[in-house]
């Protein structure tokens, strides 16, 4: 039951993106940037992360206002050390940042990614 729940979370989500997922996930999708595969809205352990490269264990997550909260702060921490334990990069990046400098972040995932 809980699979499910989360298979339909996933459909949910990648239905009802943000402006700024839609903006990455345009540059992202069909492995434009460096070649890397990338996967949107993917479930590793219990989190469903925004966007992932399996190849290079390398996550993306893109940040609202609620993000800088504390509760959410914590969690993010707690999500963040938790995907680290299991060998994965986090790069975190503002709504903002993505809609109002995408080249910028977009150089950032590159270096990341050579």
């Amino acid at each position: 039951m809980e699979n499910v729940l989360h298979v339909n979370l996933v459909k949910e989500l990648r239905q009802k993106q943000t402006e700024a997922e839609k903006i990455l996930w345009y540059k992202l999708r069909d492995r434009q940037l460096e070649g890397a595969k990338f996967r949107r809205q993917q479930r590793i352990g219990n989190y469903i992360v925004n966007f992932v490269c399996f190849e290079k264990k390398l996550i993306i997550e893109i940040d609202g206002g609620q993000h800088n909260e504390a509760p959410t702060k914590e969690d993010d921490a707690r999500r963040t050390r938790w995907l680290e334990a299991k060998d994965y990069q986090v790069l975190r990046f503002w709504n903002n940042d993505i809609i109002l400098n995408s080249e910028g972040v977009l150089e950032k995932i590159k270096e990341v990614l050579k």
